[in-house]
């Protein structure tokens, strides 16, 4: 950890010295380049790697309990508890994440300063706001079955998903501290923590819920109730290793009246990033809900949700860059170093481009095996394996954005990622999903194609963005950011 805390590590320019300059030649300096950008893809991808299974051990949660609940007798409890995770997810567990994204740019770019106090102010904050925010939540999914059976929904599913979504909301609550606490020590580089709490979380999780689903009377809602319990140990873990440990020791602080102050600028980057984050997760759960509208829909629905399961796992890779290259670039601005930034960008995005390329060509060449993963029926199977190209354009650019979106969140621009996503997906992506999929009878491949559409006008937006971004100017308004407020030991 102590590599993380070097004066001066962000600078790495990747920029070549000019060949004949003082001697050198074009071989040194392409020697020298590649171990500049061997340099900070190390510290990128010792970020990244441990990210992407905490990202994956997250994911087994959700997904083992809804397995487990898949072989109770009867398809009403996994359909109720699918329903249920889908709307805990759009309504609640997004909000929690985009909102604690905005850690990112506060503890990310104070502890680039050396302002190690308010990375803890700035969680305190984070955590008491987003606690605030779980209590009309929790109120909504209280009364999600009477919403259900208002839109439609079959009264067994509804009330089934509605019960379900009571027993998980400890675990919203949960939630609204695990966010931040991962916030706060992603941005010190201290992922090994994350890492081990999440897979030990994993590990308990699994079989306390085949005992709570299978050998309680609890049934279905034992997964739920498993779920919450699971996240509250994580929390425990999580703030054990902050109080105990000497890595945190710079960067804890006692709960003060001085982090109930600054909400007002807390939530101006907390809702920006919120809705970023939101906006692009709620458009693909919105083609999910068209595809019940279109010819065959059993079939079409099937198959598009098996893309974006696909998709959301490959996310998981994009991600842990996403992440790193939020980290990284938020330091080198709070340290005043906007060229190791800007460096640090350059190098993600390459890493980037071949996460593209390999998982990308890896899941065309296996196209079929895809759908068999899913299903039996050649039907599903040849339909998936025709959608595949598609999905492998989604992979590319959200490899693209999932690295932008990052970097979005380390320069403290998530406003204009919230205009950009409104823009490619509700402007652009939905409409075009709606008249190729509808108009144009082209199914779940138009509606696919429309989201396409969304995701290149996106990630054609934040490159722009990214590429005419004024660096310098980025690093003095991070300074002005994290030196905005006084510190507690400043005085008057």
């Amino acid at each position: 950890m102590a590599a993380a805390r070097e004066d001066g590590e962000a600078a790495l320019p990747l920029l070549l010295p000019r060949a004949g300059a003082g001697g050198g030649n074009k071989e040194e300096a392409s020697s020298s380049w590649w171990r500049l950008w061997a340099r900070e893809a190390g510290r990128v991808g010792y970020l990244a790697l441990p990210m992407v299974v905490v990202s994956m051990s997250q994911n087994v949660v959700q997904v083992s309990s809804n397995m487990m609940v898949g072989h109770l007798p009867g398809v009403l409890p996994l359909s109720s508890a699918a329903i249920a995770t889908s709307l805990a997810n759009v309504t609640g567990f997004s909000l929690l994440i985009g909102m604690a994204s905005a850690l990112e740019t506060l503890c990310g770019q104070a502890y680039g300063a050396k302002q190690y106090h308010k990375l803890g102010v700035d969680t305190y904050r984070a955590i008491a706001t987003l606690l605030v925010v779980c209590i009309p939540l929790s109120l909504i999914w209280v009364f999600m079955d009477k919403v259900l059976v208002l839109t439609g929904q079959d009264l067994l599913i509804s009330h089934g998903a509605g019960r379900y979504m009571i027993w998980l909301i400890p675990g919203l609550f949960a939630n609204a501290v695990i966010q931040p606490i991962t916030k706060f020590l992603q941005t010190q580089s201290l992922i090994y923590p994350l890492l081990l709490s999440s897979i030990v979380t994993m590990a308990i999780h699994i079989p306390l819920c085949y005992v709570m689903v299978f050998k309680t009377g609890f049934g279905y809602t034992g997964a739920a109730l498993t779920t919450s319990i699971s996240y509250w140990l994580n929390v425990g873990m999580l703030v054990g290793y902050i109080v105990f440990s000497s890595s945190c020791k710079e960067t804890r602080t006692r709960p003060t009246i001085e982090a109930f102050r600054g909400v007002d600028a807390f939530l101006r980057l907390a809702l920006p990033s919120a809705l970023m984050i939101c906006l692009e997760w709620w458009s693909f759960e919105l083609l999910i809900l068209l595809s019940g509208f279109l010819p065959n829909p059993e079939l079409q629905t099937s198959v598009l949700s098996i893309c974006l399961t696909s998709v959301t796992l490959l996310f998981t890779i994009p991600f842990g860059l996403g992440a790193a290259g939020s980290t990284r670039v938020a330091n080198g601005l709070g340290a005043g170093n906007p060229d190791g930034a800007r460096s640090a960008v350059r190098v993600v995005l390459s890493m980037a481009a071949m996460d593209a390329v390999i998982v990308g060509g890896t899941l065309l060449a296996a196209r079929r095996l895809v759908g068999l993963a899913y299903s039996s029926e050649e039907e599903v199977v040849s339909f998936v394996a025709a959608m595949v190209p598609l999905v492998c354009i989604t992979v590319v650019t959200d490899s693209i954005q999932g690295v932008l979106s990052g970097v979005a969140r380390g320069c403290g621009w998530q406003h204009l990622g919230a205009y950009v996503n409104l823009g490619s997906f509700y402007l652009l992506g939905i409409p075009m999903a709606i008249l190729l999929g509808f108009v144009l009878n082209m199914g779940a491949r138009g509606l696919w194609m429309g989201a396409v559409c969304g995701s290149l006008s996106q990630s054609t937006f934040m490159s722009a963005i990214t590429f005419f971004t004024d660096w310098p100017k980025m690093a003095e308004k991070a300074r002005e950011r994290v030196f905005s407020e006084k510190s507690p030991e400043a005085g008057p």
